[in-house]
């Protein structure tokens, strides 16, 4: 099950507390899964909106493929994609966006055995004060490996 990673929100990690994650099949035209293995799509500030008992991501930018005919290129980059869940699992999203505060952010797309993949998670937007706390822990991290590595050259 070899996975190939295409695109990662990198956003949606930074802006929410992600507390639960789905794996999704997407409902694409033959260009655009092209045009998705080529890695011309963008994730940011797409969101999973769940209308008539269906999952749908929204503001997810594929790029028209490059080497298609001019009818056989999807109408609208941005159009809605119907993602393919198990009936419960629409339910329970449902259930968590509908308590206040969580929403269904796209974290990454990826090939999984020649199928296109969106890794989608529940999430909580992150307060400002969270955002910096976030970052400071990471320097703080990285302060702490840059010293370790320094010390390992000393003791040479």
């Amino acid at each position: 099950m070899a996975e190939k990673v295409i695109a990662v929100n990198r956003k949606a990690r930074h802006d929410y507390f992600i507390e639960d994650t789905y794996e999704a099949g997407i409902v694409l035209t033959g260009t655009e899964i092209k045009s998705i293995r080529a890695g011309n799509v963008n994730l940011r500030d797409s969101y999973v909106a769940i209308r008539d008992g269906e999952a749908w991501v929204q503001g997810m930018h594929v790029s028209p493929y490059r080497h298609a005919s001019t009818h056989d290129q999807a109408p609208d980059p941005l159009r809605p994609r119907k993602l393919l869940l198990h009936r419960n699992e629409i339910g329970r999203l449902a259930g968590k966006v509908a308590e206040k505060g969580l929403t269904i952010v796209p974290l990454r797309l990826y090939l999984k055995d020649g199928r296109a993949k969106l890794e989608i998670g529940v999430a909580r937007g992150k307060k400002l004060y969270d955002k910096r706390q976030t970052l400071a822990e990471r320097d703080a991290a990285r302060q702490i490996e840059r010293a370790l590595r320094s010390r390992g050259r000393d003791e040479w």
